[in-house]
């Protein structure tokens, strides 16, 4: 099958919104592939901090990503072979990506990494940018939000269940200067794509929102 005719589901929003829970749930009831486009840059971010380059070295952060030996399986994320899916939700991994995130030359050696997990029958691609700059033509695009307080909320749960400390008042800045930088940067800056349906999640379960992206994608 032509890639160009492999239905995609684009679903973006800012930081803790719930997009990815929501895309995992999309794509396993619709028996889709999952990209979480996300890891890659945290995974490029985890990479850079192992390896001691500097966060002003856009060159060395940009081979980092070009030449990122990663792979999905399941729910797992490996980096070089090695299970890093806890190790890349750590605080530090998630502040250095949101930063390494704003660089376009990052930003570009990673494209074709993300348009290579466009297979058939489908997929659901969660991120910032998946509508409106690596598949502006997904026949179904979701800009997916919630308030900072429910954010920040569903943060610090996921921090705790997994073992990670955690402070409501930190979580809440954190966030608000993520947006901050995802919505002012100058290559591919967080924002609806055109013709995505609006989805505020504040007052809504996971299941509620999946049930609803299901209903757009049904309604196609």
């Amino acid at each position: 099958m032509n890639a160009a005719n492999i239905p995609v589901i684009a679903i973006d929003g800012p930081t803790a919104s719930g997009k990815g829970t929501v895309a995992q749930k999309v794509a396993r009831q619709l028996g889709f592939h999952y990209l979480d486009s996300g890891a890659l840059y945290r995974l490029t971010a985890l990479s850079a901090i192992r390896r001691g380059i500097a966060m002003n070295d856009e060159h060395g952060l940009a081979k980092s990503a070009e030449h990122l030996n990663c792979h999905f399986d399941g729910g797992h994320i490996f980096l070089a072979n090695e299970d890093v899916s806890q190790a890349i939700r750590a605080e530090e991994v998630g502040n250095t990506a949101s930063k390494i995130a704003v660089l376009a030359t990052v930003r570009h050696a990673l494209y074709g990494l993300q348009l290579s997990f466009r297979k058939a029958p489908g997929l659901v691609a969660d991120g910032r940018d998946m509508g409106t700059v690596i598949f502006p033509h997904a026949p179904l695009k979701v800009f997916l939000t919630a308030s900072v307080e429910a954010r920040a909320q569903r943060r610090y749960k996921q921090l705790i269940d997994k073992g990670f400390p955690a402070n409501m008042e930190d979580l809440s800045k954190d966030l608000r200067e993520r947006d901050a930088r995802d919505m002012n940067r100058a290559s591919a800056p967080l924002k609806p794509a055109e013709g995505a349906y609006l989805l505020d999640t504040s007052e809504m379960t996971a299941d509620e929102a999946v049930r609803q992206v299901l209903s757009w994608y049904a309604a196609l």
